[in-house]
């Protein structure tokens, strides 16, 4: 399992409404934002080690674009995990955090 994540999902909401759900849902499972941009649709976010008290063992950097398509948005959100200090984990990472963080935040964007 790679340690990158690359998730899109399409939500039936306008670009400014699904980039809310998106600032929502990282408040959500208490992320902390690096840069939020709602011009460009686009979000970085750091998620610490432990989400709606489940204990993922790694924090996790998680970047998010919202993209019009038509009167729906996609949303694009590519995720790798960080050691102690705040770096890319290029190796030793635990198997399956990064997606368990991709997909609790894919699933609160409904």
């Amino acid at each position: 399992m790679p340690y990158e994540q690359h998730q899109e999902k399409q939500l039936a909401k306008a670009p400014p409404a699904a980039f809310q759900s998106v600032l929502a849902a990282a408040a959500k499972l208490d992320g902390r934002t690096v840069t939020s941009d709602p011009a460009k649709g686009h979000l970085e976010v750091k998620f610490p080690k432990v989400i709606l008290g489940q204990t993922l063992g790694e924090r996790t950097y998680l970047t998010c674009d919202v993209r019009a398509e038509g009167e729906s948005s996609r949303v694009v959100v590519d995720a790798y995990p960080l050691d102690a200090v705040e770096r890319k984990l290029m190796f030793g990472a635990r198997k399956g955090v990064t997606q368990a963080v991709v997909t609790l935040f894919m699933e609160s964007l409904d």
